[in-house]
């Protein structure tokens, strides 16, 4: 994969913690309970590395650290607000502004010309806080920019993997990659499943003579 777009736009759950600040104990949650569920989540979420964001879920995850964790609006209320609006499609979140009052999430209605309690549907008169999100693309480019020295380098980190030897500056396993090359997978396609890694990075990995 040489596509630049691509390869910024597809992130780990940790790595969606460090950029969104949910926790991933709370993005597994929403995932599990069908409140959030990542772009390119794999059916057997037990594999390593099936919980994949993309940087659409970034934006929408970052507008929902604010509304649910900062501004402190109930979970069972959000639910509400996504049925609702869930004819905008998934990026709801990031579609339109929405904003908040006393722990509620409100909306401008083009059709009634006024700001409206989404779920209520009734009119609100004072200004509430605005949800705005940051520039993920560009915090997301940032995150992915790994130390050179790092490049084709397998190493082991204690808690990481179960100890296991992964590509040196990230959390991928060898043997999850030795496990797509046995599959059939090219080098191309692999970076394709695991877009932080360079064809380096794989070829170092398929050549790792330790049973990982």
């Amino acid at each position: 994969m040489t596509d630049t777009g691509n390869i910024i736009s597809a992130v780990s759950e940790e790595d969606v913690e460090r950029l969104t600040r949910i926790s991933v104990g709370q993005l597994r949650y929403w995932d599990r309970t069908g409140f959030f569920t990542p772009s390119l989540a794999d059916e057997n979420r037990r594999l390593v590395h099936s919980r994949i964001y993309t940087l659409r879920d970034v934006v929408c995850l970052k507008i929902l650290n604010t509304i649910r964790n900062e501004s402190k609006v109930p979970l069972q209320h959000l639910r509400e607000v996504r049925e609702r609006l869930l004819h905008l499609g998934e990026d709801m979140w990031a579609k339109i502004t929405l904003y908040i009052l006393n722990r509620r999430v409100a909306f401008f209605n083009p059709e009634t010309d006024q700001k409206e309690d989404i779920v209520s549907g009734q009119g609100i008169l004072q200004i509430p806080l605005r949800v705005v999100s940051g520039d993920m693309q560009q915090a997301v480019r940032s995150l992915r920019e790994r130390d050179s020295a790092t490049i084709g380098q397998i190493t082991r980190y204690r808690g990481t993997a179960n100890n296991r030897p992964v590509v040196a500056g990230t959390r991928i396993p060898i043997k999850s990659i030795k496990a797509f090359n046995e599959a059939g997978y090219s080098i191309d396609q692999i970076r394709e499943q695991y877009p932080i890694l360079t064809a380096e990075d794989i070829r170092a990995a398929l050549a790792y003579g330790e049973a990982a």
